[in-house]
């Protein structure tokens, strides 16, 4: 994935012991992403907005609250969160590489 014509924040967004590392854009059209990498563990997130996370390289299990399945996402798929939610995202072996997006309801 590739993305051109953005404002990126140099600064980025350190969770959980710098287990998870994210940097934000903004494209021209105003939408916001994050990217990162996610170590191996166990992380709980809570959302505000609507996600899409993109999983671009290894693989997680994700549970997404009020759900008790967890799901298997490997490189090239992706899962979707719910507006004021959240998702619980193990990572076991390998680092975990993502884009999100926040969607508008």
């Amino acid at each position: 994935m590739e993305f051109s014509n953005v404002t990126a924040a140099a600064k980025a967004n350190i969770y959980f012991d710098g287990n998870v590392v994210s940097h934000g854009i903004v494209l021209q059209d105003g939408s916001k992403k994050s990217f990162g990498i996610i170590y191996p563990g166990s992380y709980h997130f809570g959302t505000e907005a609507a996600e899409r996370m993109d999983i671009t390289d290894g693989s997680c299990k994700v549970t997404i609250d009020g759900t008790d399945d967890a799901l298997a996402v490997a490189a090239d798929s992706f899962f979707d969160v719910p507006a004021n939610s959240g998702f619980t995202i193990v990572v076991e072996g390998a680092v975990c590489q993502y884009v999100c997006s926040y969607l508008s309801e």
